[in-house]
This record gives structure tokens, sequence and C-alpha cells, in this order.
């Protein structure tokens, strides 16, 4: 099996065009293995790039522990560069469909070198039931959440997949590892959830460390930068454009008045290689 690796602010993922050849009877199985940092390719997850009856590409997720995923803001914008890349399509704006939808990609270049990925990631989901949360409000914003005998403090939405959000002065790698996992599987989050360490630096930056669900700690995700830069404006931290500074680079996140939130960042290959069957 022919695969490509690719990585977008340090979060990357093994990517598998389905164009002409059939999918592997078993991506959770395959996610495991080739995301094994040690025994396998090592990558955060695994995407298909599949054809679609109502886009130009389907992307479809599996996260390292072999779950199945909604979405991934860096997953997309590598897609999109692929396909422009490999010359699938021929135009500079790229429609993907996911499991949150159809999204738009603009592919940015300079001098004929693409330089990064624009997407539009849709309207925030803030409705407690569909993040989905058992946290109150819709959505939840700053509400007290008990974890080991300390209380921190939580908002909660979702961009196709749920979201916590964690602010404070500063954040620990230790910290991370230790909340991270617990977070994740709290009994707030029924399915789950990311899991954003966020430090403000100002109402237009931030520094934002992450756990994802079914990954751990990685080096950025761009659903979890858009829910960080949602919960900031709703929690009267942030404004609407937001450089957020994750552990890989830099996201630009921008929540338009319209409710859309786009977001601008890096799609790069690493390598490419042959997976054995």
């Amino acid at each position: 099996m022919q695969f490509i690796k690719m990585q977008g602010a340090g979060n990357d993922y093994v990517y598998v065009d389905l164009f002409d050849t059939p999918a592997p009877a078993d991506p959770a199985k395959l996610a495991i293995a080739i995301s094994d940092r040690h025994f396998g390719v090592g990558a955060d997850g695994l995407i298909f790039i599949e054809p679609s009856e109502v886009a130009d590409a389907r992307m479809r997720m599996w996260n390292a522990d072999g779950s199945e995923a909604e979405m991934c803001g860096n997953g997309i914008r590598c897609v999109a560069r692929y396909l422009y890349d490999c010359g699938r399509v021929d135009a500079e704006n790229i429609r993907i469909e996911t499991k949150r939808g159809v999204l738009t990609n603009h592919i940015r270049v300079d001098r004929g070198k693409v330089t990064g990925v624009t997407v539009e990631m849709g309207t925030p989901i803030l409705h407690a039931e569909k993040i989905p949360t058992l946290l109150p409000g819709d959505p939840p914003i700053d509400v007290p959440l008990m974890i080991d005998d300390c209380e921190l403090t939580v908002s909660a939405l979702s961009m196709g997949n749920p979201h916590g959000v964690f602010f404070a002065d500063s954040w620990t790698d230790e910290e991370v590892a230790h909340f991270g996992p617990v977070i994740e599987h709290h009994d707030a989050f029924p399915q789950r959830t990311n899991v954003e360490f966020v430090e403000r630096i100002s109402a237009e930056e931030c520094r934002v460390k992450v756990w994802e669900r079914g990954s751990g700690i990685t080096l950025a995700c761009g659903t979890g930068a858009c829910a960080v830069v949602v919960a900031g404006v709703l929690s009267g931290r942030f404004s609407r454009r937001v450089l957020c500074h994750m552990t890989g680079g830099d996201l630009r996140i921008e929540w338009k008045d319209d409710g859309v939130v786009w977001m601008t960042g890096p799609a790069e290959e690493v390598f490419r290689g042959v997976w054995p069957d």
C-alpha cells in the first residue's frame, strides 16, 4: 500500500489515496499499526482520501488508537494540498467531504509555490446536547469541573468534534499529560473530548497545548484552535481574529460575523513510502 506522510503545524498523519485502489479491509487496525512511532510509520493517525459524489474528494480519518473521528482541521488542509499538488484538482478552491459536511479549502500560492491553506471550518456547535456534553449551558462557558479534587474551569463546544477548552496563566507539559486523559474520558463528555490548554497573551494572540481524543498529546489541533477562539470570544477574552501558537507551529483563526470560522495554516509533505500488506 502506497502512502504519503504529511503534517500541518506538526500534527502528522499518514495519508492513503484511494481514488484508484480499494480501501484496506480493517482501517482501525491499520491506523493503530501504522501510527506507532516505534514499530510503524509514526503519526497522530490515518487519513483516507477517497472519491466523493458531492465534492472534489472525501476525507475519512482514524486516530492513533483506531477510533474514527469526525474531522481534523490540520488533516483537511493536507488533503487539499495533496489534491492540488498531484493534479487531481485544477483549481485553487477545493471542496472536501467530511463527517462535518463539505468544507471549502483555498490554496494559497505565491510565485507558483503553495504557502498554506485557508479552510472554511463551518459554524461552531454550541448546544450542549449536540456537542455532546453534560455540562450546563448552551454553550457551557467557564463552567467549574472537578478533576482529581482540583477545580478547573472549562468551556465546551464542537467544531464537528467535541472540545473542552481550559484557560490559565500557564500550563506545564506535566499538567497536560496528567489532566488530558482524565478530561478526555470524563463523564461530562459522553463521546470523550479533545482538550485544549490555553494561555492568553492578548486579545489577538494565545499559546495552546493539546490533548487529542484518541491520540494523546499532539503538536497541534486545527479544530482545537478554532474551538479555543470561539470559547475565547464567548468568554470575552479574545477578538475575532487570533494567532494561535501551537507547539508545532502557528494557526490563524478568524470567527467571522456570519458565524463561520476560518483557519489558515501550513500543510507540508514529509515523505512517501510503501506499507506492506
